[in-house]
């Protein structure tokens, strides 16, 4: 499970860097939307990276620090992006289960229970980019399409923001 596990702080850790050259890019072409939109995935990914790195340190076993190979930092197109964006997330969501699976065969219930946020989170992270894929697909590929998906990345970030805030008002009314 150990091994699993540092696996998939490095999993994590290098869909944060690729989410972060995907935010570069988009800041040299101008897209601020979306580089904005890959900068909050980039850094979400390097929360779940710590939120694992942390269980696997208070479990009392030794969480590795992985080496980063350095990802892509030049793409086709914005469509592109979102495209390996989805398969990404599949890939992640796919390891997740792996590691349930694993953790019923070890019959670890602790390590069960802890990786429950992480399956209704990739959940949430692929409906989120299969509804931004679907929105690519009708605004369509003409000249000024790029105007139209930054403009829609934008309402996803606002929408993300006020999602956000909320949780963290309600939850400090929870503690009040």
């Amino acid at each position: 499970m150990l091994a699993a596990l540092n696996q998939q702080i490095a999993l994590e850790a290098a869909s944060s860097y690729t989410y972060l050259a995907m935010a570069s890019w988009c800041d040299k072409e101008g897209i601020a939307g979306c580089a904005d939109f890959f900068y909050s995935q980039s850094a979400e990914e390097r929360m779940h990276m710590l939120k694992i790195l942390r269980y696997v340190n208070e479990m009392d076993a030794h969480a590795i620090v992985p080496a980063i190979e350095q990802p892509c930092n030049d793409y086709e197109s914005i469509q592109s992006i979102f495209k390996q964006v989805y398969a990404q997330e599949q890939k992640i969501t796919q390891a997740i289960y792996g590691l349930l699976s694993l953790c019923q065969e070890l019959q670890d219930h602790a390590t069960n229970n802890f990786l429950q946020w992480y399956v209704t989170e990739q959940r949430e992270e692929e409906a989120l980019v299969r509804g931004i894929l679907d929105k690519i697909k009708l605004i369509g590929t003409g000249g000024q399409s790029l105007y139209f998906i930054d403009k829609e990345i934008q309402a996803v970030n606002a929408a993300r923001q006020a999602a956000e805030a909320a949780g963290a008002e309600a939850g400090a009314e929870a503690g009040a």
